[in-house]
């Protein structure tokens, strides 16, 4: 669980230098997944952006953190923030207090 001070600092990191991934008309696919957990295990941080079903984002957004074992940061507009750490702690690109 991370901590409002975490939570602001993944967000302004995210809003400078953060990966994006769109999701689109086909959905939470297996592919769409995959790409998600390869993303998430070299950035550990990473946007996905609704082109469609932004009605359902915040059901969404909690589903592909679930399946793939991240936090979801923050909702901003159509775009979640994404959080992973690597396993190994030297791998880490990202430091949190």
């Amino acid at each position: 669980m991370l901590s409002s001070k975490q939570r602001s600092l993944l967000t302004s990191l995210a809003s400078r230098d953060c990966v994006v991934q769109t999701l689109g008309k086909h959905g939470v696919t297996e592919a769409f997944l995959s790409q998600i957990e390869g993303l998430l295990a070299h950035h550990e941080l990473i946007k996905v952006k609704f082109l469609d079903f932004k009605d359902e984002k915040r059901g969404i957004s909690e589903e592909i953190a679930s399946r793939t074992r991240a936090e979801l940061v923050r909702l901003i507009g159509n775009n979640a923030i994404l959080y992973r750490p690597n396993p190994d702690p030297e791998k880490r690109r990202v430091a949190l207090q």
